[in-house]
């Protein structure tokens, strides 16, 4: 693949490897130099991941605005500062009995247009410093809550503590931060334990590449 291929590639990110791991390695295997992602995902998270080559990159600020789809994992009765496995899990509650009637409606507040606050180990600017850095190095700061829509959230499993849900939203959304205020919602906490990125826009992840197969040529 050469330098005036202009394409739109889906990759499926695996989990451990961040954002721009991915790019640098379609960068270098397919000896590219305009390449970029549309839409951060976390390390811990995977899932599909857009990647655009060549002039294909202009066409960033319009895949950033498309709704996204999610599988989230959640773990009841814990909390972490870092609202995920990366940071140390306390416990914070070992009876979880909700039914399944009192986790949905609490998950229906939050669908529509809500307030939500980022995570402090995100990537949000914070006097041109990125979060993360400044909650790594212990620096104490606060971030402004933003509006996100959340159009959906359907359980997909509830076997506590463990609670599946998958969300349809507004580009921008935290689901480390929806994960933090279900969890504050039910009195219990909650983390987010696994994150999978199934949808942006049309662009679905049973159509993703793998990495290793990066050698097969793509379409534009």
């Amino acid at each position: 693949m050469t330098e005036n291929n202009d394409s739109i590639l889906a990759f499926y990110k695996p989990k451990g490897m961040t954002s721009f791991e991915v790019v640098r390695k379609v960068r270098h295997e397919m000896k590219l130099k305009k390449v970029g992602h549309a839409g951060t995902l976390d390390p811990l998270a995977e899932g599909l991941l857009i990647i655009l080559t060549g002039n294909k990159t202009k066409m960033m600020e319009s895949f950033l605005k498309m709704e996204k789809e999610y599988l989230a994992t959640l773990r009841l009765g814990v909390v972490s500062r870092s609202h995920d496995l990366e940071t140390e899990l306390v416990e914070r509650s070992t009876e979880i009995s909700f039914s399944e009637e009192e986790i949905s409606n609490v998950l229906g507040r939050f669908t529509g247009k809500i307030d939500q606050v980022p995570p402090d180990f995100s990537a949000a600017w914070v006097d041109g410093k990125r979060a993360y850095h400044l909650a790594r190095r212990g620096v104490e700061f606060e971030l402004k809550p933003k509006s996100v829509v959340i159009n959906k959230i359907l359980v997909e499993l509830y076997a506590p503590p463990i609670l599946k849900i998958r969300v349809v939203c507004s580009s921008g959304t935290y689901i480390r931060s929806l994960t933090r205020d279900i969890g504050e919602e039910l009195g219990c906490g909650a983390v987010l334990e696994g994150l999978v990125r199934t949808r942006i826009g049309e662009y679905r992840v049973q159509d993703a590449m793998k990495l290793e197969d990066m050698s097969v040529s793509c379409a534009a």
